[in-house]
């Protein structure tokens, strides 16, 4: 089994200027935990999780009504994501996931640089559960 078999294709994305409270609110809404963060070129440039979100900080120059809402979603992100190809191998992507402790992996096609899906730890588990269902 591939990425691509698990991954959830065309996934949500958020520009890198986006506020975190436009991100925050996408998250909610679509009810996940992980969003990929794309440039001007839509090129994957980061990966942004309600984990972020919860460790944002002000910058200490910060002055007056600020609030981390305000903050770009480039300054909170974490960046250099960790991706995959859509055919590395599900054993490989699984052991992605655990060894550098990450809830996803953005799945970016390696010729064109894009991003075409994303695979989450959900997705991983509902796929297994499918497996053993047939099984049983």
């Amino acid at each position: 089994m591939i990425a691509e078999e698990l991954m959830t294709q065309k996934p949500k994305t958020v520009p890198t200027n986006a506020k975190v409270r436009d991100a925050l609110h996408l998250l909610q809404s679509l009810d996940i935990r992980h969003l990929p963060v794309v440039n001007e070129a839509k090129e994957l440039v980061g990966m942004l999780s309600d984990r972020d979100l919860r460790s944002a900080r002000l910058p200490p120059e910060a002055e007056g009504n600020v609030s981390v809402l305000d903050m770009r979603v480039s300054e909170v992100m974490s960046a250099d994501p960790l991706s995959v190809s859509p055919d590395t191998d599900v054993g490989e992507l699984i052991d992605h996931l655990v060894e550098h402790k990450v809830g996803a992996v953005p799945v970016v096609d390696a010729e064109s640089g894009e991003l075409v899906g994303i695979v989450s730890y959900i997705d991983v588990l509902r796929t297994l559960r499918g497996l053993v269902a047939e099984e049983g």
